[in-house]
């Protein structure tokens, strides 16, 4: 297969389109591990797509597009430029050593269409010119590359639930908003509120956009969503399921915030109480260990009855670069959700709960979750 991705582009004016991916937190971690250190080392060969699904045998022919057509831009509010991301990276062990300076033109090219997100503190703009401000920069982006189409990428840092009586929406919703007005199918991959409000619900749907999400499933839980499933499928009875997490930058210092935390532990225990039918006692803890960076270490204590009652335990260790985990699954989903857009599909796309911690219906366990992905691409196929 080739890595530049695996069916022909469309053509249009006698060249390939480009698809462009607007990453909302465009100069964090996993927007510049995907966008271009990723994407670019991928395109070039210098790296094999490991951990990229849609590169994979079962999507040949379903005309994704290609990762070399893919144009990248985004909002934040950090000012890092990419190139000097990429160097903290390297430093931190999570992009391998020489890899930033081979791709820093592609770098530099993408940190370019970076715009300045918000609101930022003092900002006096109301929510509907923020919102308007940030669909203005993606038409912008739109019409500046000649793309056919943007996905619009949540990957910013979690924020807490908004409150029941909040008179101004999320800032996740504020990007949500700004990219249905803008007609951007749009992948929410963190726990924040984005699109699940009933105003922009209804807004997506009437805009025939399709949209996916929330929260990617990276470790953890991806670990649960495999184990779940064992147990009832072998009628043992799990009694309590507990977690910690430790991890560090800029996901940890979010997460220290009680409110954050509580939002991306209820995807967490989600696939629990999907799978085995009721909520197991125990909880999820995430602490905040500055010095872990990127790196992530998660622990599970499963306490299940076999025979006649008899008390066992199940323990887990999962260890990983929280970042680099993430990359290959944001690229899949905007390669996904743009084909999707271009079949013609709209609202949430189920079939991709694969890729998520609290998704938009579909089945909880990760096999009856791939089956689920694997139709999709039939379908995809089928639509060309």
């Amino acid at each position: 297969m080739n890595h530049d991705g695996n069916a022909s582009e469309p053509q249009t004016g006698g060249r390939t389109a480009r698809t462009g991916v607007w990453f909302v937190g465009a100069r964090g971690s996993v927007a510049t591990t995907t966008a271009v250190a990723g994407c670019a080392a991928v395109t070039a060969q210098l790296r094999p797509p490991t951990g990229m699904v849609t590169e994979t045998a079962p999507f040949d022919g379903t005309g994704l597009p290609s990762l070399s057509a893919l144009v990248f831009g985004g909002h934040d509010t950090a000012h890092c430029p990419l190139p000097k991301r990429a160097e903290h990276l390297t430093d931190a062990g999570v992009l391998p050593h020489g890899l930033g300076p081979a791709v820093r033109a592609e770098l530099q090219a993408a940190d370019e269409e970076i715009r300045l997100g918000g609101p930022l503190p003092g900002d006096t703009r109301s929510d509907e010119e923020l919102i308007a401000d940030f669909a203005a920069d993606l038409t912008s982006f739109r019409v500046r590359n000649a793309l056919a189409r943007v996905v619009v990428v949540n990957v910013s840092s979690t924020e807490p639930l908004p409150a029941p009586d909040a008179v101004r929406l999320p800032p996740s919703s504020l990007y949500a908003a700004a990219a249905v007005r803008a007609g951007c199918p749009y992948v929410n991959f963190t726990p924040s509120t984005g699109l699940r409000t009933p105003a922009l619900m209804d807004a997506a749907a009437a805009g025939a956009l399709p949209h996916a999400g929330r929260d990617g499933k990276t470790g953890q839980t991806l670990l649960r969503a495999v184990l779940a499933p064992m147990f009832v499928q072998r009628a043992l009875e799990v009694r309590a399921w507990s977690g910690t997490n430790l991890l560090g930058g800029g996901d940890g210092a979010a997460l220290a915030d009680p409110g954050a935390a509580a939002a991306k532990n209820a995807g967490k225990e989600r696939v629990l109480a999907d799978t085995l039918g009721h909520t197991p006692q125990g909880e999820v803890h995430i602490d905040d260990v500055p010095a872990l960076g990127d790196w992530k270490t998660a622990w599970d204590h499963i306490a299940f009855d076999g025979f006649l009652g008899t008390r066992m335990i199940l323990q887990t260790t999962w260890q990983g670069c929280d970042s680099a985990l993430a990359a290959p699954l944001v690229l899949d989903l905007a390669r996904l959700v743009a084909r999707a857009h271009e079949a013609g599909l709209s609202g949430p796309l189920t079939e991709l709960g694969f890729y998520f911690k609290d998704p938009d219906g579909g089945p909880a366990g990760l096999s009856e979750q791939f089956t689920a992905l694997l139709s999709f691409a039939d379908r995809l196929r089928e639509s060309r």
